[in-house]
């Protein structure tokens, strides 16, 4: 049945103005289709404009989008299912006694064989102690698993509208930064311990970069109104205290005077709690001087990054770095600092991305022995966000040259950049 043509007879004179709305909504919502589930975003880690853009393809049915968004669902039904985590969940204490503070373990360093306790430990770069993953006695599994299932859930929601994922993130914020029975305190005073030698280590500072995974979901759930503005504020008020940490406590200061990756992940954490407890002005100071700070003295004009070779496992630290570095370039974009120069020929980043990249190839090995491989599919994020930051480059061509089924599937088609 033809429900209206040019020719046909119409009989009820109202047919006209019912057609000619029809055809004013339809327009109406194709213009307005990445509003319908939601306000946009206020991420801070996370390139909105790439958020809705990912979004605006999976309405079309994109199917590189499509698959991703598939194994974003399947882990959020999973996640739901997962009870919340707690720092007051482990069995052993931190240092201090007080079961609210983190504590974990250092993974590279351990018994002394020669030793009848095995104390003081001894490191092994590159060799992960099983111990020090131990849930009983870290927290550090904890705190990953937190992350990914908050990140999980608020890309669920923001690209399902669902509001099961975002009462889900609100309930594990919850658990981890506000109920005074099982909060965290905002410090790492006591992360990656090392028996024997210390109560907590300045490398331990980098556990605390996974928490922005999950302050990313809280921006990604805003609009669901889950959270009460109270509890919103209360997550600002952690945020600021555990900046205040970082940037004044010795072991933390520590961790920023280091000289290769540690440095540009404490930077990221530096800026990020700085922007999410409103604060630009502390983000300016962190990152004001970035580029001379950091990139100048890690990265040569070839591109390699000495510290990170001279490492055990120098090309997963060299693409590890980078990411690290990407995550402080779109942070930075916030406050009108610079980091990408994609107008200068001469830029380190750019300089470092070109140094690594060619290693998405199946071929091409690191020169130098090593230990383990590297999983080449840490390039996979890389590559794409340097062809937003560089268009010239042409970096996604080289994403064809890894694993088909992992690109396919891999959460960087939904969400650039993602703390690692």
């Amino acid at each position: 049945m033809t429900f209206f043509s040019a020719s046909s007879q119409v009989s009820d004179p109202h047919m006209p103005q019912l057609f000619f709305t029809l055809i004013f909504l339809i327009i109406l919502f194709s213009c307005n289709e990445v509003d319908i589930n939601g306000a946009t975003p206020q991420t801070l880690l996370m390139d909105t404009e790439y958020l809705l853009e990912r979004k605006r393809l999976l309405d079309k049915g994109d199917p590189q989008v499509i698959a991703a968004y598939k194994r974003l669902i399947e882990n959020a039904e999973s996640a739901l299912h997962n009870e919340p985590y707690t720092v007051t969940d482990k069995e052993r204490l931190a240092p201090s006694g007080d079961k609210h503070d983190y504590a974990s373990y250092s993974r590279y360093w351990w018994p002394d064989s020669t030793k009848v306790d095995g104390l003081p430990y001894i490191r092994k770069d590159g060799e992960t102690n099983p111990a020090s993953q131990d849930a009983s006695a870290s927290d550090r599994p904890r705190i990953g698993d937190f992350a990914e299932d908050t990140e999980t859930l608020g890309l669920a929601y923001y690209f399902s509208g669902e509001d099961k994922y975002a009462h889900k993130v609100a309930e594990l914020l919850r658990v981890w930064f506000l109920d005074k029975e099982t909060r965290m305190n905002p410090n790492l005073n006591h992360a990656q311990c090392r028996l024997g030698h210390n109560e907590g280590t300045k490398s331990g500072v980098l556990d605390g970069r996974l928490m922005i995974r999950a302050l990313e979901a809280s921006l990604l759930i805003a609009d669901a109104k889950v959270m009460r503005d109270a509890e919103v504020d209360e997550l600002k008020v952690w945020a600021s205290q555990y900046f205040n940490w970082l940037t004044t406590s010795k072991l933390a200061l520590d961790e920023a005077a280091s000289n290769n990756n540690h440095a540009c992940y404490y930077d990221a954490q530096a800026a990020y709690f700085a922007l999410y407890a409103d604060n630009p002005k502390g983000a300016v100071e962190v990152l004001g001087n970035f580029y001379d700070q950091r990139l100048m003295t890690q990265i040569r004009p070839d591109g390699a990054m000495p510290r990170e070779i001279a490492r055990t496992r120098p090309l997963f630290y060299s693409i590890y770095n980078l990411h690290a570095i990407f995550c402080v370039a779109q942070l930075a974009q916030h406050v009108n600092v610079d980091v990408f120069r994609v107008k200068d020929q001469n830029s380190r980043l750019r300089a470092a991305l070109d140094y690594v990249a060619p290693y998405a190839a199946a071929d091409k090995v690191w020169p130098t022995p090593t230990v383990g491989k590297a999983d080449k599919m840490d390039l996979f994020p890389i590559l794409l966000m340097a062809d937003r930051a560089y268009p010239n480059g042409n970096y996604n061509a080289l994403t064809k040259q890894l694993d088909a089924h992992k690109g396919q599937i891999h959460r960087a088609h939904l969400a650039l950049p993602l703390m690692r």
